[in-house]
């Protein structure tokens, strides 16, 4: 500062200079120390450099940059902040009289920028240092939530005032995403502008917000900043907006590890509000916080359900400790109850004595004034009613069973509580059709025994004071376990005898081949012969499940085979069993998995078995079972059942819960088999009908499959000899304009000339025919004899419709194919159409569309067959070169008689309405009435076909006829 006084002072033109002229430079002195940027120093340096050379020019030069020639050029000082120079430009020849005093601003000039350069710097350290200390308050606060006692809602809005805190965050929201699951929740959503607020607690599919701005944070794991528009066209699939568009986005991810678990979001609607790259840093910072927030205050919520969950059965059991006491007297005397139920089956004289007791003892648990017992007779046709005491009914004769309130609870097998409204309501809803005095309670409870409905246990009630609850309707059925057991014994006495018989037969022979068995084991001792069984174990058991293989489970058949012939009151079963599905568990979580699920489905089925019983692995995910020593046929069912119930249970394969079910087919002997083979073949067939009527269920192998199965043998043969001789024919349908019925096309049908059985349709072989591998071979047969007939057929203005099955598009050059063939009879490509169904389009749609589109690019016409019964995706229409919908017979049957607006009307008028959208000709197939034409004709159906017009026929038919029907 000492200089800046003395160096004007020392100036001889400053000392020449007028007080006049020295009162300026005072002035610039003055504004140029306190200027507060360096364009203030600029400004206020030219200011007085003007003052004593009026032509001065003072500007900015980049350091790195050249001086510009031409005129005097002085560097006055530089800005450190922005590494630029200062520069003063005069074209006056006096100026060196004025170098002193130019110097001396220099210098001064630099002395300021320095200032204010260090000024800077200081209010930056500053700045950094109070956000820092914001984050760090921020940080803490966070942390404070994950243990705050208040609610998770409350929780996110203190979350969301963190984050405003630190930077704009008026609308804000949180959401979680769940990878095992593909699922998202917003558990916080604030925004100013969007009405549209999700629900906290719901939980959507990822694929709802898929290629939103939010779905692309998750997927990608990374942050995004922008307008939220400019972001929505850079990004990569369709645009999917949601929500009202922002001016400024900023989402960050929170990350788990690597694994995407979620992500914050705030957004601007304010044009002057944006955010800064310090503002994706610092949010995708304290992302990862609030994600261990959230992680931690879920674990802290989980703990106190935990303890609430306790604290509550803790209670809970404390409640019924209490209510024992005041429980015991009732119990004590239902225990009596069913003591005395007991000790009158054994006692009573006579029938008529025990009903009479019973309802005695039920009297003493409830209001039973109007009693009575129902039984189904021998012949299962009857109701008889042994018993019966009643205010207003004195008598009940036997009767045919009906539809009253006892045949309701004997049909369904379960107990039926009703008051007047319900059983008036059952009979207007047709359910029941009650005679007889009308009581205002009725509770009624089945008596069961051996696992059938065998009668009804009634009271009634006339009189509103006496009414029932759910309470008695639980100890009424509970009675009338113990009833229907004591009446059961009654009833099957004999029948006990002789089982005690039976059974002390079998235990004296069990016993003797048990003695036996132990004599042989103490024979066994040596060495050699352990390692006999040790081999012989290993030779017939599976590696994996230590289960008996094919070859063991043979052996112990045939035994159980020609025990049966020596004694054919001895029943076996055998039980063929596959997993459902086993095919996709194994390609989803490896072969380890799928062999560890196999262990333990061996182990669950063994577990539903006698020891006697021979549980063996067939190889793959099919087992066997051998179970002897049945009773009949429904013991079979009955454990086939258990073994499907048990199989149902989830598995806990590591970290994975795997669920999987059954099929079981079931064969039982007969003096017509002759090999084990034999059994376990009818047993697999079997299994294979249990799957075709919907898996996991159980179906006996009978006459009718073995009819099946010998028809089905006979048929294959039949269908390769038919191709062979080629048997297969094309029928032709017409295909007309409703409106002047003119033939405008006909469609190929297939049919067969069997030698013995006459033409029959594809509906009766068409199934074999795929699963043996011999449809497409008949379909090229078909297309080669509508390729010969086209052009006399369509006379080349028409065309035929030929069906394309799925099975052909896995050929990559079938459209080559048919081009050739088309090519080879000389068919112009516009006569033929194509029709494909929605089944064909959806495997291997890659392929199937370069084949249609090869197609039709040569002129072949491509038809959708029966529209509106698959998928009905809107996506196949403009995918793939379709040019005609098919309307399936279907809707067309179902159109009103009248002009009325019916529900397949509406359908097939929202498929014509999008064919002419889409410019594309609609067919309706399967016209048979006059009313159906008419309907179609109003709705603006063009063409149609079905047996109105004609039946299919053979082409010689059609050949010369006219090209008009009469409809």
């Amino acid at each position: 500062m000492q200089a800046m006084t003395i160096a004007p002072s020392q100036s001889p033109a400053l000392q020449a200079s007028g007080h006049g002229e020295i009162e300026p430079l005072h002035d610039a002195v003055e504004r140029l120390l306190r200027a507060a940027d360096a364009e203030s120093v600029r400004n206020e340096c030219e200011a007085f450099a003007r003052c004593l050379l009026p032509e001065a020019r003072l500007t900015w030069r980049e350091a790195a940059a050249e001086p510009v020639g031409g005129h005097l050029v002085v560097e006055l000082g530089a800005d450190p902040q922005t590494d630029r120079v200062l520069e003063l430009h005069t074209t006056e020849p006096d100026s060196a009289a004025w170098a002193d005093m130019i110097g001396w601003l220099g210098r001064l000039a630099s002395a300021r920028l320095r200032q204010l350069a260090e000024t800077a710097n200081l209010y930056e350290a500053i700045s950094r240092l109070a956000l820092a200390e914001r984050l760090q308050r921020a940080l803490y606060a966070i942390a404070e939530q994950a243990g705050a006692e208040h609610n998770m809602n409350d929780m996110m809005s203190a979350l969301h005032g963190i984050v405003g805190s630190l930077m704009y965050a008026e609308n804000f929201f949180i959401v979680l995403y769940d990878a095992q699951n593909r699922t998202v929740r917003f558990p916080y959503f604030v925004d100013s502008v969007d009405p549209d607020i999700p629900d906290p607690e719901g939980i959507r599919p990822i694929e709802a917000i898929e290629n939103t701005l939010t779905w692309h944070v998750l997927k990608s794991g990374k942050s995004m900043m922008g307008a939220s528009t400019e972001l929505e066209k850079n990004l990569p699939g369709p645009r999917v907006p949601i929500g009202p568009p922002s001016d400024d986005w900023l989402g960050v991810p929170m990350k788990r590890a690597d694994d995407v678990v979620g992500a914050l979001v705030v957004q601007s609607y304010r044009p002057d509000t944006r955010y800064t790259q310090n503002d994706r840093e610092l949010l995708t910072y304290v992302a990862q916080h609030v994600q261990t927030a959230l992680e931690r205050r879920q674990a802290h919520e989980e703990l106190e359900r935990r303890v609430t969950t306790r604290t509550a059965a803790l209670r809970e059991a404390n409640r019924v400790l209490r209510q024992q006491v005041l429980q015991r007297q009732r119990g004590e005397r239902l225990q009596a109850a069913l003591f005395r139920i007991a000790e009158l089956a054994n006692t009573s004289d006579s029938i008529e004595n025990f009903y009479a007791a019973v309802h005695r003892v039920i009297g003493g648990l409830l209001y039973a004034r109007n009693f009575y017992i129902a039984l189904l007779s021998e012949d299962q046709n009857k109701l008889t009613f042994p018993y019966s005491v009643d205010e207003l009914d004195g008598v009940r004769e036997p009767r045919e069973l009906g539809r009253g309130l006892t045949e309701f609870v004997l049909r369904n097998g379960k107990a039926l509580l009703a008051d007047r409204d319900e059983i008036d309501r059952l009979n207007r809803d047709m359910v029941l059709s009650t005679s007889g005095a009308r009581s205002l309670h009725w509770l009624g409870v089945p008596l069961i025994w051996n696992e059938k409905s065998m009668g009804v246990l009634a009271v009634q009630s006339y009189t509103p004071e006496h009414t029932y609850s759910a309470r008695d309707q639980e100890l009424l059925t509970f009675v009338s376990y113990h009833i229907a057991n004591a009446l059961q014994r009654k009833y099957t006495t004999e029948s006990l005898k002789q089982a005690y018989a039976s059974l002390e037969r079998r235990v004296t022979e069990r016993t003797r081949a048990l003695a036996l068995a132990n004599r042989d084991l103490r024979e066994q001792i040596a060495e050699r012969e352990r390692v006999e069984r040790r081999l012989k174990y290993e030779t017939l058991h599976d590696s994996l499940t230590g289960l008996p293989n094919r070859t063991l489970l043979l052996q112990r058949l045939e035994q159980a085979l020609n025990h049966y012939r020596e004694n054919p009151s001895d029943l076996f079963a055998v039980l063929f069993i596959d997993l459902d599905r086993f095919k996709v568990i194994n390609d989803s979580v490896g072969h380890l998995v799928g062999d560890d699920l196999l262990f333990q489905v061996g182990g669950r089925v063994r577990a539903c078995l006698k020891t006697r019983d021979v549980v063996a692995r067939l190889g793959g995910d099919e087992f066997a079972v051998l179970v002897e020593g049945i009773t009949d046929p429904q013991a079979a069912t009955h454990i086939a059942e258990r073994i499907i119930a048990q199989l149902q249970t989830p598995f806990r394969l590591g970290a994975k819960e795997i669920f999987t079910s059954a099929s079981i087919g079931i064969a039982l002997p007969t003096p017509d088999y002759t090999r084990p083979e034999e059994l376990l073949r009818d047993a697999d067939s079997a299994m294979y009908r249990a799957k075709a009527e919907g898996r996991h269920r159980a179906a006996v192998f009978d006459d009718r499959l073995r009819r099946e199965a010998l028809m089905l043998l006979e048929l294959e043969g039949d269908l390769r000899r038919a191709i062979a001789r080629n048997e297969f024919v094309p029928f032709f349908q017409p295909i007309v304009d409703i409106v002047d019925t003119r033939v405008v096309g006909y469609e190929a049908l297939l049919r067969w000339r069997h030698p013995e059985r006459g033409l029959l349709p594809p509906g009766e072989f068409l199934a074999v025919a795929e699963d043996t591998g011999c449809a497409e071979a008949i379909d090229w047969q078909i297309f080669e004899q509508v390729a010969r007939q086209a052009r006399a057929l369509t006379r080349d203005e028409g065309f035929i419709s030929i069906n394309v099955s799925g099975s052909h598009f896995r050929s990559p050059n079938l459209d080559q194919r048919l081009l050739d063939l088309f090519a080879e009879h000389q068919v112009p490509a516009r006569c033929i159409r194509v029709e494909v169904t929605e089944r064909a389009l959806l495997e291997n749609p890659a392929q199937v569309k370069r084949i249609l589109e090869n197609l039709r690019h040569h002129g072949v016409g491509i038809a959708l067959d029966d529209f509106g019964t698959g998928y009905s995706s809107l996506s196949y229409l403009h995918q793939y070169p379709i040019e005609t919908l098919k309307i399936d017979r279907s809707f067309v049957i179902e159109l009103p008689a009248e002009e009325s607006e019916g529900h397949s009307t509406a359908v097939v008028r929202a498929i014509q309405a999008l064919a002419d959208s889409l410019r594309m000709q609609v067919i309706a197939e399967g016209i048979e009435t006059e009313a159906q034409l008419r309907a179609l004709r109003r709705i603006g159906c063009r063409y149609g076909q079905g047996f109105l017009f004609a039946q299919p026929q053979p082409a010689s038919k059609w050949l010369g006829a006219p090209l008009s029907l009469d409809a």
